[in-house]
């Protein structure tokens, strides 16, 4: 392995182990937060309480994404990503005091902790392909953001399944214990292999200009805002909580089909331009971000109406939520090419972070929607109004440039 690498050049080997340690980090996260909600939906906590455990999660991934990209123009994407990987060892850490201490102040502080250490991860993998594609191959730029995205998916999917498998097999704690020492071990290889300063910006941005001034670039993280909160909605909580509670689903059960679901999601995003134009020799724009959307809001409005007049409702929920992953799928991965192309060049990771900043807000509304409609109204009301943060997508989109 160590002869392979040195044969590449010093940017590709520094952009190959930024992609490992993403995809490290992306495991135990996954795992993570398949383990807080079983385990305190296991304690009794509502579903509103389980929500609030991941708020600061959310919140702080709003603001990390918001100055991280700034600071990683600024000091070098691998100084981030080790400062990610060190917080998540710690986030970690903070979860392993006795059970009596596992209060819910304490737990969304570690949990704030990991939004932050999950975003500069986030940003400085994805900055760095900026780096690595030439300025003209857009349809080669696209492949590889869509083989980094769904490969993460993928590996968040299986992170599900571990966290649920590790939770029944080593309680809370030993699974707990068990991915502070891998993650730890994986940190300690990545400061002595982190070397160069990928994605540096050659000219220092000033704070000031951590918002995007590019009108693409606004009306997609605008329309990601909603994207990703039509899905949160349903997924983070209200899901989990309805296949234990109404279905009666064990800990196996739960986190292998949401691994399941998350892991397909992935392989899906990887190939998804053979979806939206590869096949016919060009790239997308903003039609294909209209007409993806578009499709995928009847989902949640077809299963909605399914549960509400009791039509083969288990059926068709677990079906419609796989053929909404994968239609979502696409959306993803194509959002992920378009603000790749749209960033600037010198210093890429600030409008990427910009980005993903309106990510992380749309997953922060989603995850406080779905503890809080879920609780007051059901898993019913979640779909519907996905389906009306997706229409709200759809008509954003239609303000995006054409290919």
């Amino acid at each position: 392995m160590t002869a392979v690498l040195s044969s590449l050049t010093p940017q590709l080997r520094q952009y190959l182990i930024v992609t490992g340690n993403y995809w490290a980090f992306t495991l135990t996260d996954g795992a993570l937060r398949m383990l807080v909600v079983l385990h305190f939906h296991q304690l009794g906590y509502s579903p509103l309480a389980i929500a609030l455990l991941f708020l600061f999660y959310e919140f702080f991934g709003v603001v990390t994404n918001l100055f991280g990209g700034w600071l990683g123009a600024r000091i070098g994407l691998n100084r981030t990503m080790n400062i990610g990987l060190g917080m998540q060892v710690l986030a970690l850490t903070m979860l392993l005091v006795p059970s009596a201490m596992l209060t819910v102040p304490w737990v969304m502080l570690a949990q704030a902790l990991s939004g932050i250490a999950k975003d500069l991860n986030k940003m400085s993998a994805k900055s760095s392909v900026k780096q690595l594609v030439p300025a003209n191959a857009e349809g080669t730029l696209y492949k590889w953001v869509a083989i980094l995205t769904g490969s993460k998916n993928a590996l968040k999917g299986a992170g599900f399944f571990l966290g649920g498998a590790l939770l029944t097999l080593l309680g809370f704690q030993g699974a707990i214990l068990v991915m502070a020492v891998v993650l730890s071990a994986v940190w300690l290889l990545s400061l002595w292999s982190l070397k160069e300063d990928l994605g540096r910006a050659k000219n220092k941005p000033k704070f000031s200009q951590i918002f995007s001034k590019s009108r693409a670039v606004n009306y997609l993280s605008a329309a990601r805002m909603f994207l990703f909160g039509a899905r949160d909605i349903w997924f983070v909580v209200a899901l989990p909580v309805y296949l234990a509670s109404t279905l009666g689903w064990d800990h196996w059960s739960v986190g292998g089909f949401l691994a399941l679901w998350v892991i397909g999601y992935g392989i899906i995003q990887s190939v998804a331009p053979y979806f939206t134009g590869k096949r016919s020799g060009r790239v997308p724009g903003g039609r294909e971000a209209f007409l993806w959307a578009s499709g995928l809001l009847l989902l949640p409005a077809l299963i909605a109406l399914s549960l509400t007049h009791n039509l083969y409702p288990h059926i068709v929920l677990l079906a419609g939520l796989l053929i909404f992953g994968g239609v979502f799928a696409i959306n993803s991965s194509l959002h992920s090419y378009l603000i790749v192309s749209y960033a600037r060049d010198d210093g890429a990771s600030m409008d990427v972070g910009f980005y993903y900043m309106a990510n992380a807000m749309g997953r922060l509304i989603g995850t406080v929607l779905s503890g809080y409609l879920f609780q007051i109204a059901g898993l019913t009301a979640c779909l519907w109004v996905s389906a009306v943060f997706l229409a709200t997508a759809a008509a954003i989109s239609l303000f995006l440039p054409r290919a």
